[in-house]
Parts: structure tokens; sequence; C-alpha cells
């Protein structure tokens, strides 16, 4: 009997026999068909989407075709092709409601037009070989959309610090992105690190809604336990968001501040402007008391003077400013401004004080009045008296020149020099803007002083009788001296242009004989005196050599004169026998006048008439010409 293992070979042995039959039969059955799609394409939302599927070692005839991965795993068949010469013929079955429809180009790609976020979805490619077998691949779409301007709602309240809790600062929102957008928040620039669980100092919540295009929207609300350093901080808020290629984004929502209640702990007072450093105020002005604490919201200021021990109300108010106009020395003082804050600690500081200091100045005294006469020579004294607070300083000046500082002004031995405009001054070097002036004339009396301008001859060999010059005195004294000329002509006098009380007065007139031995004389004379100056011009040279200069010249003018007259003569008669014949006296042509002979009153005087005639006679010229 044979063993039982060769008896199963023996019956394995034709099954072995027909497999290598049909393998031998069918030699491209040993190939077996592969596909390859991108594993994932990312894409922004409304971009042209292409997913590629390429098959490896199928026969000339195999099936392409594209499944949908609905939300439940289900394949819902969307397109096939199948090879049509170097193409694909490729069918779409079902777009599954997608507006636009699926599309499968000549290469058996889908393509899917203005990518939605419904579209983020797997896609399988099979490929149906026969023989070869089948093959599929998953490809999957992802698709991303940028969200809106990011949006910050915050609490439009005012927010106690005093709450021991934390409160609800604001709102971000951003909306309509893919994938969903991250919220954080920011204070003065730094990155808040809040957590999302509820607890007493700080944290927020979330909300992600899908909008019904799809796309995804996120808000965050922040809570937080504030204190009175929040009352400058600012706040924003940022969403980020992703891109294709693990790219990022981040928009930023605008700065915000809170309104936040917190109880006063300091009070300032002071005095506004304008006082000066140390605190005086004018008398006359109007000055600010300015009061600030700093609690929110700004609480009631009350103003007060102190009267000793009594506390006089001046006025209540919420800006903290106290006017007191047109101030008076009397309401020098000390003020004080008191807060009304009742969410105070109780060893807060809710009052302060301050002294305001009225400075004022009376009008100024002289011992003088407004003009002081002294004789010549003499001396006098001046007191300048003044009070005020702060204590004056004066100082004295003549003619805007300084002369020193003090109450009194010493005038020793006056002289006309001395004659002037004396101003006292009162000034307080604490109070720049107050000052006062005080002034009075002086007058020196005594008997003038008379100042002649020299004279010098316009030529280098002295004065010439006939010659021009103008004679000018000056003179200066208490009362005004009156100028007199010992000639006439003399101008009245006017005050001299260089001031200091001298008058001027200045005379026209031609050098003479008479005048080189006389001279001329000038006066200044007032009910003190008189003082007199004589002008004399020495030697003046006659003015014969010129007379006989001129007479010659006159004489050659007449000479010129008569010959031009002559030759006009000549002309007119040009063209008669025996014009300009010397001694010819023959009788005139046909046609012509003739000339009548007048008497010797005649004698040496050409007369022409209209017809061109000409008088002559015995006496006259030689010649008619």
């Amino acid at each position: 009997m044979e063993p039982p293992d060769s008896w199963a070979r023996a019956r394995r042995a034709p099954r072995l026999l027909l497999l290598a039959l049909l393998l031998a039969a069918h030699p491209g059955a040993q190939a077996e068909v592969h596909v390859s799609v991108p594993p994932l394409v990312e894409v922004m939302r409304g971009e042209l989407v292409t997913l590629d599927c390429t098959p490896f070692g199928a026969q000339d005839h195999f099936v392409l075709e594209w499944f949908l991965i609905d939300r439940s795993g289900a394949r819902r068949r969307l397109a096939s092709a199948e090879p049509q010469g170097p193409e694909l013929q490729g069918t779409v079955h079902d777009s599954w409601g997608r507006s636009p429809p699926y599309e499968l180009d000549s290469r058996g790609r889908l393509v899917l037009t203005k990518a939605q976020v419904g579209d983020e979805r797997d896609y399988v490619c099979v490929v149906r070989a026969g023989a070869a077998g089948t093959a599929e691949a998953t490809a999957r779409l992802r698709v991303f959309a940028k969200p809106e301007t990011t949006e910050v709602f915050p609490n439009k309240g005012t927010l106690s610090v005093m709450e021991e809790s934390a409160q609800e600062v604001a709102t971000c929102s951003s909306q309509n992105g893919n994938p969903v957008p991250q919220i954080s928040w920011y204070r003065d620039g730094q990155r808040l690190e809040v957590p999302t669980e509820v607890n007493s100092e700080a944290y927020m919540t979330s909300r992600r809604v899908r909008e019904a295009s799809g796309l995804l929207s996120l808000s965050s609300t922040l809570y937080l336990r504030l204190h009175k350093a929040d009352r400058d901080a600012r706040f924003h808020c940022a969403a980020h968001y992703s891109l294709p290629s693990g790219l990022h984004g981040r928009l930023d929502s605008p700065e915000f501040r809170l309104t936040l209640h917190y109880p006063t702990e300091n009070v300032q007072f002071w005095v506004g402007s304008p006082a000066t450093a140390e605190g005086w105020v004018p008398e006359g002005d109007s000055v600010q008391l300015l009061c600030r604490g700093d609690g929110s919201p700004s609480p009631e200021y009350t103003f007060f003077r102190l009267q000793g021990e009594q506390e006089e109300v001046l006025n209540t108010n919420l800006e903290g400013n106290l006017t007191l106009g047109g101030v008076h020395r009397s309401q020098s003082g000390r003020y004080g401004c008191r807060v009304e804050d009742y969410d105070a600690a109780e060893d807060a500081q809710l009052s302060r004080t301050l002294e305001l200091h009225v400075a004022y100045l009376d009008p100024l005294e002289l011992s003088a009045g407004e003009e002081l006469s002294l004789l010549q020579g003499s001396s006098h004294t001046v007191n300048c008296s003044a009070h005020g607070l702060p204590a004056p300083a004066l100082r004295w000046t003549k003619d805007s020149a300084p002369l020193g500082d003090g109450p009194t002004l010493p005038l020793s031995s006056v002289t006309f020099d001395s004659m002037g405009t004396y101003v006292c001054e009162a000034s307080a070097p604490t109070v720049p803007l107050l000052t006062r002036t005080r002034a009075f004339q002086l007058l020196v009396q005594g008997s003038p002083e008379l100042r002649p301008e020299e004279i010098e001859p316009k030529t280098e060999g002295g004065w010439r009788e006939g010659d021009e010059v103008t004679l000018v005195c000056s003179a200066r004294g208490y009362p005004v001296p009156k100028l007199s000329w010992s000639q006439l002509g003399g101008s009245p006098a006017e005050p001299a242009p260089s001031g200091q009380g001298w008058v001027i007065s200045s005379l026209t007139l031609k050098v003479t004989s008479t005048l080189s031995r006389d001279g001329v004389s000038c006066e200044a004379a007032n009910p003190h005196g008189n003082v007199r100056h004589v002008f004399h011009f020495g030697t003046v040279a006659p003015q014969s050599a010129q007379a006989g200069v001129a007479v010659m010249a006159v004489a050659v003018s007449v000479g010129l004169l008569l010959l031009v007259v002559a030759a006009f003569y000549c002309m007119r008669r040009k063209g008669r026998p025996g014009c300009c014949r010397r001694g010819e006296k023959g009788a005139p042509p046909p046609g012509e006048p003739e000339l009548s002979h007048s008497g010797p009153e005649q004698t040496g005087l050409l007369m022409g008439g209209a017809s061109g005639g000409a008088r002559g006679g015995s006496g006259g010229f030689g010649d008619e010409c």
C-alpha cells in the first residue's frame, strides 16, 4: 500500500500542470498595474484644481475611474475614462451637486474649477486593467481661504479696578477663513498668555461658526482682572491663519483703550499762569488755581480759602480749575483744594493747600515836581519813594542813560549840560512785569552860553568883495535866550538838531569892505545876562580886476553880434550891382527903391524892412554890407 503523502502529491500534479499551461498561454498576465497620484494638493479658494492620475503596467485597454469619499466614508463615482488612440475618452457621471461641475481632461485628470471649501475631500483614482489587476491611489485636497479683516469690539462701559474677578474686556472676531484661524490678545504690543479655563485673573472663551459658504468664523472674548496701571494700556487682538506650503499670515485689529474706574490716591494743587517761579501774581491780573486728582472718572473738586481756622468755600466743580479775576493785594493768603472721592482709601491724602502772593507797587512819590529849576552852579538832592511787595528796587536814568541805583539822586554844581529828563524807575526783580516810573524835567537858569560856527573863505587867497557867506550862531540857557544880529536878514531862532537846549539862528550876506572893517556880530540874551560874538573877515580883495575882464567880455560879444548882422544883410542884398563895394554910390538898379538918407541920429544902426531895403547916412558904416 502507498503512503498517503504520495497519493496527495499525485492528486496535486494535474492542477499544477494546468496552471503552468495557462501561464504559458498568457505571458502578459505576469505584469501588475500601479497608479500614481499626488497625495496632498493645497490651493487657495477660487483657484483651478487639477488632480493627476497616472497608471503604470496597464495593457492597451484599461478603465480609469474617479471616486469621491464623502463624510460618511462612502465612495461616490464621479467620472471614468478609457483609452481611444493616444488619448483617453472620459465621461463625468455625477457631480453630486457641485457647481460648476467636475470635468475630465484628455489625460484622465479630474478638473475642479474655482476650488471651494466643500471640495476638501479625499479623491480616489481606480485603474482596472483586466488580467493585470486593479490599482488605486488617494489624493487629499485642502482648500485655504484668507479670513476677512479682524474686528474688535471693546467693552464701552466703565470697568472698576476694585472688582476682584476678571471682567469682560473685548470680543475679537475673524470671519470667513479656512481652516479656522487662531486668535491671540496683546497689551502694549506684548502677547498675553491667556488660558481658556475660567479663573479670577485672566481667561478667554472662543466660539467657532461654520458659515453657509462652508467658511469658518471664530470669535474670542477676553476677560481680565484690571488694575490702575491698565488706564493707559493699549490692547488689540490678531488672527493667525494658514496658507498653502506651510505658510502663515496675521491680521491685527485696531488698538483700543479701556475706560477704568479707580479711586484717587494723590492730589496736586498749583498756581497756573501767569504766576512767577516764586509764586507771585501781579495785582490786577487774573490767575488760575489748578487742582488734579489721579482718580477716574474725574472726581468733584472743592476750592476754599483758609481764614484762620475757618474754611471759606469758593467754588465746587468737576474741572479742577478756579479763576480769580483782577486779584487784589487783600486776596493774598492760603488757599486749598479738596477732592471728594468716596471710593478712596482712608489713608489717602485728598486735600492740598498753597500760599498765594499778590505782588503790588504803589505810584512813586518824588520830592520834586514835574519841573525842577535850579541856578547854574547850585546843588540839590531829589528823593524817590516806592511802596510795594515784594520790596521794589529803584534806579535813576537821564535821557534813558543809567545814572545809579537807590532812592536819592544828588545834583551837584549843575550846568546847562545837567538839563534833561530824569526818571525814577521802580521794579520787583521776582515779578518782571511789575514796574512803575516817575519823571521830572531839570531846568538850569543862568546867563546864555554862545557857540558860533567858524567861517572859512571860499578861495585860498582870502575873502573877495561880493563873496556870499552864511554865519551861524547857537545859544542855550534858561530862560531860552533870544538871538539877534547886527545886520538885517537873520533867521528866527529854532531848536538845534543836536537838542540839549540849544537854539540856532543863521544870517546870509555878501562880503564888503565895510563888513571887513566893522565885522558882523550875533548876540544871545536872557534875563540873567547876554553874550556877544563878532565875525571878522580880515582883508577883503577889491573887485577891479574882475570888472575889467567883464567889460572886455561884453565888448567882444557886441562885436561878434554886429558881424553876424552885417553878414545877414549882405546875403539879403546878394545879386545887386555894387553891393558890398566900399565907397560906391551908383544908382539903384531898376525895380529897387532908392535908399533914403537920414540924419546923424541913426548913425551906427542898420534898419531892415520887409522889402529888404536899408538906410544909411554920413557917419554910418562905409559899406552897405
